[in-house]
Parts: C-alpha cells; structure tokens; sequence
C-alpha cells in the first residue's frame, strides 16, 4: 500500500481547513519515526501526526492516544525549542508529488518572528521529517551524509534540496492531453505501467483502476483503440476535476475486515474480492488502517528486548525439552538392562571372560536362549554390576526426567502467556508491569543502583454485558491471579481460551443468576484477548470461581480446574469494542 501524490492533496485540503491559524501546544515523539503536534485555537484542539516510518510514512489528524517515551528524544527537544507556540500559517504541496510543507510563524529565543517549515517527505523508506528556517535545514529525524547518498545530502547547515525529479507530469497543473500523450509515448508497456511512469504520485492500485475502467484490462498502450484512449482522457478529466472537490476516501478491506489499501477514488476492479469502504475524511480513514499495525509496530519497538528474551528462552525451553523427551525414552528399556544382570548373575558359575555376548536360558520366557552384549574386557561379575548400575541410573533418570518434562512443559505455557499479553500490551505501563513480572520469576536481574519507581498499574479492562453483567479482563499473569483467586467471588463465571493462552475472564454475578448471552459474550471477550484472536472459532472453557486452584510450585497466573463446559465462539471485534465500558 502507498499512500501517493494525489491522496495526500486530499489530506493538505483537510490541514488547510482545520490547522491553519491554530498554535503548537505540545510536540512529542512516541518512536523514532512519529512525531505529534497538538495544535490548539478557534476552541478547537487536534493531534496531528507525523510519521517517516518506512513501511506507513503518512501525516493525518489522529484520535488515538499514544504513550510518549519517559525520556524524550533529541529530536523531539529540538522540535519543542522551535515549535511551541509557533502558529501555522500555511500547508503546500509540491505540485503533485508526495512532498508537503507545513509553514509556521514562530518566534525564536530572543523574540524576534522567524518564518519556519516542517517539511515532510513520503517517500518509502526515503522517508524524512525536516526542520528548515528560510533554505537551511535546522535539523532531520533522520540524517543523511555522503556516505549514504551520493545525490542529496540532509544534514543542519546545509542548503534545502528538493529530491531529484522523475521527469513526471503534475495532473494538477498539467493540460490532460499532454499528459495522454506521454501516456501514449509507452507503447510497449502496460498501461497501468504507462499511467505511473507519467504522473506524480499515482500509486499501483489507482494507475490499476484507470486502466480497468479505460480500457476494461491492463492491456498494452499500442493496444488501445481510439475509444479506449478517449475514456482514458475523459477518466482523467474527471479526476482532475475532483482532485479539490469532494472530500470522499477509500479503504479496501479483505472479506474478514482486514485492510488491504486506500484510494482517493471509488475501486471497482477487484469486484466482490475486496471490500470498498467510503469515508469523509482522510484523517479518520488512516487512522483506522494503520492504528492496530502501528500498535503492535510500537510494542515491538518498546519492548524489543523483552520479546529479545522470551523467544530466546522459549526457543531454549523446547530445545530442552525435546533432550529430555528424547532421553526419557531411552530410559523405557531399562528393564532389559535389569533382566541382563540378573540373568548373567545366575549363570556366573558358568561364564567367562573374553567374549563379545553371554549366550543364557531366560527363565522368564519358557527358557529360550537370549544373548547378552557385554565388554570382553570385563569379567562376568563386572559387566553383571555394569548392568545393574546402568538400570539404577535409567530408573533415577526416568524418574528425574519426568517432572523435568512437566516443569518444562508447564515453563512453554508460561512464556507463551507472557509473549501473548506483551503482544496486546497496549501502553508502557503495561510493559513495565510484565517486566516486573519477569523479574519476580528470575528471568531478568533486577539492576543495582537508583530504583525507579514503577508505574501506577493500570486496573483490569472492564466490560458491561447487554443485560448488564459486569466483565473484567486481567491485563498480565499477575493481574490475572488477583483476578481469578482473591476478586471474584465464589459463584462468579471464570473463561479462558482452551490450551491457548489468553487473559483471565471473570464475570460477576453480584448476587444474581448469571445469564447465558453474558457467558457467550465474555467467551467472545475471552477469545478476543488471547492468541486465537485471529480464529474464526475458539473454544472457551468457563466455570465458577470457586472451582480454581493455584497448583503447588505453579507460575503465575497458572490455575487448575476440573469441572468446566465449553462454548465455541467467534472473537467479534465489534463486540468487543460494543461492549467496552
């Protein structure tokens, strides 16, 4: 998906109405690739977000709230110097490219009014965030030097450059039949191909579209007829007419809701394929494909090292585990080593020393010869004792191995409940709390020196049933075990995913039967916040409080229960976010 040339004159049309005269209250700057001014006047306030991530470089108004770092960035720092209270004065575009200006009237540190500009540059991984005062740059969120570009060099003090043209025509300024005729000049390629060698910022799913409607295919530009090349035109016409009129935006979504691309015009090639969903403003559409990516982008970004840790000791755990397994069941013939020494102790009057097996009578199977290997250097007696001692250390191992194995298997269910809960870990709090965590169980050293005071923990998530049960969800193992064994009451309903990890989900009765559509939506919580979220089906074990137990030496959050029923739902996301308090 990109986010091309001609949606983003949508987005500058949306600026200019809402931003321009309004002031920078705050600047802050969640990652290293997002910025966020909060823009306040004309008692109105908005969040506007900038972000050079290479994968979503975009700039939008956004609703979301987004935990900022304890520590801010010197980026960020530099930012708040020169931006705050700065007023903006106006937003451009560079003809129809994927470049826009945001220009402030600010004051600097002796109070004389300077004129400056964020410029923004969406251009992939070639993203960047620019500070610049008259033509020299202030400062970037990302640098680069001759060692990185040859071309183009972003560094303070140095002159502004715009990046190098692609020798493309601007449908906004240029005549449309010009454009046709460039368009044209492609004979060889596809026309989709043609469309995007020609224009600024036309992305693949538009230049698809205005091929499909044209020409009915992706067919070849010398095998357009006359008809073909004169809907192409009149295409055009029409999209040029609306490039400014009209704030109508589109994202495609998958048939389970999934988003899949945007477009700043209606997409018909797909047909039923893809979902078309229209919006009336490009900010609240960004906003909503790119939140849940950007989450988890963000979680991965805060607590990588976390996630660094867990992978390597669940990695570590079953590799351990799969030994184990492997050893244990080498240890099931040990029965053979006992019977060897018995039988080679009956018979010792009669063996000798030097020979590669012991040929004997088993009396346990009718008398039937069985051969016995054995060491020729040892005599009868030592390699009798050989197999004793072999079956004492086979009988001490199997015995060892066997709650090694359930210790490690009951280990890989902990670990998974921590890298689930770290991936639906929506602020740093959360975080902090399963670093806690972590470091009650000796998985991480807990660090000599200033102890930082931990963050205020935050309560459960709370939902409301339809006929009105109250629902928590614990957010971490150890909100779980709160949860499940000293809040909830003995008659209250406990859910969980089955043999999936998951968050514990109490509803309380509060002296009241509880109903069956409570129990089937918090099933659908339950399947909702756990790793099966993306199943279409998933099974929910649910039972009275009063029947968990915390098994002895169990981890956190770890419970046992042994009267429960089974729902099988689907986690509906609508539902979910329906019934949130």
């Amino acid at each position: 998906m990109a986010l091309d040339g001609l949606f983003l004159s949508k987005i500058k049309d949306e600026l200019l109405t809402k931003a321009v005269g309004l002031r920078v209250d705050k600047v802050n700057q969640p990652t290293k690739d997002e910025i966020i001014l909060n823009l306040r006047g004309k008692g109105c306030n908005y969040k506007l977000l900038l972000c050079v991530r290479a994968d979503s470089p975009r700039v939008h108004f956004t609703s979301h709230n987004i935990d900022n770092p304890p520590v801010p960035p010197m980026f960020c720092m530099l930012l708040r110097k020169h931006l705050t209270s700065a007023m903006v004065k106006n937003i451009r575009q560079h003809e129809s490219d994927r470049i826009l200006f945001i220009d402030f009237d600010a004051t600097n540190e002796i109070g004389d009014r300077v004129e400056l500009t964020v410029c923004i540059e969406i251009m992939g991984k070639y993203s960047n965030l620019i500070l610049i005062s008259g033509e020299k740059i202030i400062d970037s969120a990302k640098r680069v030097d001759y060692t990185t570009s040859s071309v183009r060099q972003i560094l303070p003090g140095l002159d502004y450059q715009l990046p190098p043209s692609q020798d493309k025509l601007s449908l906004e300024n240029e005549d449309i039949t010009v454009i046709v005729d460039r368009i044209l000049s492609y004979k060889e390629k596809h026309l989709s191909s043609a469309i995007i060698n020609s224009l600024q910022g036309v992305s693949p799913v538009v230049s698809r579209e205005i091929a499909s409607r044209a020409a009915g295919d992706d067919i070849a530009v010398n095998a357009l007829t006359n008809e073909q090349i004169n809907r192409l035109t009149c295409l055009l016409s029409e999209i040029k007419s609306k490039l400014h009129s009209g704030s109508e935006v589109y994202m495609l979504c998958e048939k389970n809701g999934k988003p899949k691309d945007i477009s700043h015009i209606h997409v018909t090639q797909y047909g039923d394929l893809l979902e078309v969903r229209k919006y009336d403003s490009c900010s609240e559409l960004l906003d909503d494909f790119y939140f849940e990516r950007d989450r988890l982008n963000r979680i991965n970004h805060r607590a990588h090292e976390l996630l660094k840790l867990l992978n390597n000791l669940l990695e570590r755990t079953v590799r351990k585990l799969a030994l184990q397994r492997e050893e244990l069941k080498k240890c099931e013939d040990k029965e053979s080593l006992k019977l060897y020494g018995e039988l080679i102790l009956a018979n010792l009057y009669r063996l000798e020393k030097g020979v590669s097996f012991y040929e004997v009578e088993n009396y346990y199977d009718n008398c039937n010869i069985i051969k016995i290997p054995c060491n020729p250097a040892l005599s009868p007696t030592e390699n009798q004792k050989k197999y004793y001692k072999e079956y004492r250390k086979a009988q001490t191992a199997e015995k060892m191995l066997a709650e090694l194995i359930v210790q490690g298997e009951q280990e890989i269910i902990y670990l998974e409940s921590v890298l689930d809960e770290l991936s639906r870990a929506d602020t740093d709090s959360e975080i902090s709390a399963i670093r806690l965590e972590l470091q009650a169980g000796g998985y991480i050293k807990n660090i000599k020196g200033k102890k930082k005071k931990p963050p205020k923990e935050l309560p459960p998530i709370e939902f409301k049933s339809s006929d009105g049960f109250k629902i928590l969800v614990g957010r971490n193992n150890a909100q779980n075990e709160r949860l499940s064994l000293k809040t909830a009451a003995k008659n209250d309903m406990w859910l969980h995913t089955q043999k999936t990890p998951g968050s514990h989900v109490v509803i309380f009765g509060e002296g009241k039967e509880i109903s069956d559509e409570a129990i089937e939506e918090a099933a659908v919580i339950a399947a909702y916040h756990s790793k099966a979220k993306d199943s279409s089906l998933v099974p929910v074990d649910y039972t009275r409080a009063k029947a968990l137990k915390k098994p002895n030496g169990g981890k956190t959050g770890m419970v046992i229960y042994h009267e429960y029923w089974t729902i099988i739902v689907n986690p509906d996301k609508e539902l979910v976010e329906k019934l949130k308090v």
